[in-house]
């Protein structure tokens, strides 16, 4: 199953998530920017929270870069690669080939929220302070209200103690950690601090994606 990243592969810290979400589930990763260096990658900064991405780089290190310029590379992608494919990140994209079998995480999680919480409080933490607006409009539909928290993926302790207090305050219905890059430790703290279900994306994208293939 190719899994393609906004960012560059390899992303161990992402294969290790979906090995734990779909056991056995083969993958081989691929970057939207693959090749390119630190410098090229600043260079392609959002222009504002709407262009506004967040991926981790294989060094660890997390960074904003722009939604346009990955959506062009991952189209090339895509337009190379045959067969069922997993786009490793919940964003919305616009201009992507259409094609049966590639596995956009954000409309899985949308069908799968509204399946959950037909209505209610829909609480969804994201990276960055300036992506809420934009990540809160692709969730919103009729019945439901929204409450979004910042956490950047990776954070310590104290800091994601802090994020789960706040949703806490919320009191949502549902909880969706709307990244790929969120963990199962992410997700472990939000179900010791929350009185709610919580989606993990990456393993829900994971399992979906696997539903594609064969069974053994």
């Amino acid at each position: 199953m190719p899994v393609f990243v906004i960012g560059q592969a390899p992303r161990p810290d992402l294969a290790a998530e979906i090995a734990a979400a779909a056991p056995g589930l083969p993958i081989a990763m691929r970057g939207a920017l693959d090749g390119m260096t630190r410098a090229d990658i600043a260079a392609i900064r959002p222009r504002d929270g709407t262009d506004t991405l967040f991926t981790m780089l294989p060094s660890g290190e997390g960074v904003s870069i722009s939604k346009e310029a990955v959506t062009q590379r991952m189209r090339t992608l895509l337009e190379t690669t045959p067969g069922p494919v997993l786009l490793a990140c919940t964003g919305t994209f616009k201009g992507l080939p259409a094609r049966p079998g590639l596995v956009q995480p954000s409309a899985v999680l949308n069908g799968l929220a509204e399946a959950l919480l037909p209505r209610g409080r829909l609480g969804l933490f994201v990276p960055l302070p300036e992506q809420a607006a934009t990540l809160g409009a692709s969730r919103a539909r009729d019945g439901l209200a929204l409450s979004v928290v910042a956490l950047r993926p990776h954070s310590d302790d104290a800091t994601r103690a802090a994020a789960m207090a706040e949703m806490a305050a919320q009191q949502p219905d549902l909880v969706l950690l709307d990244c790929i890059s969120y963990t199962r430790q992410d997700k472990a703290a939000a179900v010791a601090a929350l009185s709610c279900p919580v989606l993990l994306s990456v393993a829900v994208a994971a399992r979906a994606a696997a539903s594609l293939l064969p069974e053994s």
